[in-house]
C-alpha cells in the first residue's frame, strides 16, 4: 500500500492520510460516532483506543484516511490486508463519520477514496463488519453497494454482520 496516493481536495474538504500526530483527535471522533449506535452509551471493553488508533496509523498493511473539513478531522476510516484472506481482499476496519457532518457528502467522498485506493491495489474485494443495531451505517454501506456476506452469515446472538463489496464492480 502506498499511504501518501490518497489526497483529494473537493471544495473545503481534503482527504488524506492520517498522521501519527492525529491519534487522540481520530480516537475522540471514533467514540463520538461509536456512540450513536449504543443506545446505553458504548460498552467499556477494555479497548485502548488511542493505542488502537496509533498502530493502525502505523502499520505497514493498513491506511488510515482522515477526511478534513476547515482544519478539523471530520471522517476517518482504516484499513488493512484482511488477515487469512486472498491478497486482493482489505478489510475496513474502521469508517466514521463524525455525527454532525452526517448527509453532507463526507462518507462518500471517503468511501470513494478507498476504493480509488483500494483498485490502485489490485484489490478485487472489500469486507467489513457492522453492528447489527447500527441501522442508519447499514443503511449507507447498502447504498454504496456492499452486501451481506452469503459465506458468514451472523448466528445468534451476533452483535456484528459482516458484509462485502465488489471493488471492480462500482
Amino acid at each position: 500500500m502506498i499511504k501518501d496516493r490518497v489526497n483529494r481536495v473537493t471544495g473545503a474538504r481534503v482527504i488524506r492520510t492520517a498522521l501519527p500526530a492525529e491519534a487522540q483527535d481520530i480516537t475522540a471522533l471514533h467514540a463520538r460516532a461509536r456512540a450513536t449506535y449504543y443506545p446505553d452509551g458504548a460498552p467499556d471493553d477494555g479497548t485502548d483506543w488511542l493505542a488502537s488508533w496509533q498502530r493502525a496509523i502505523e502499520r505497514p498493511d493498513g491506511h488510515v484516511l482522515c477526511a478534513v473539513e476547515h482544519g478539523r478531522i471530520v471522517g476517518i476510516a482504516s484499513f488493512r490486508t484482511a488477515d487469512g484472506s486472498p491478497a486482493d481482499t482489505v478489510y475496513l476496519a474502521q469508517f466514521h463519520v463524525d455525527p454532525d457532518q452526517w448527509r453532507r457528502g463526507t462518507g462518500r467522498a471517503l468511501h470513494a477514496a478507498c476504493v480509488e485506493e483500494w483498485r490502485a491495489d489490485g484489490k478485487r474485494t472489500a469486507g467489513l463488519s457492522v453492528h447489527m443495531d447500527n441501522d442508519r451505517a447499514r443503511a449507507f454501506c447498502a447504498g454504496l453497494g456492499w452486501t451481506p456476506d452469503p459465506h458468514h452469515p451472523p448466528a445468534p446472538g451476533d452483535h456484528h454482520l459482516l458484509l462485502t463489496f465488489e471493488v471492480t464492480g462500482e
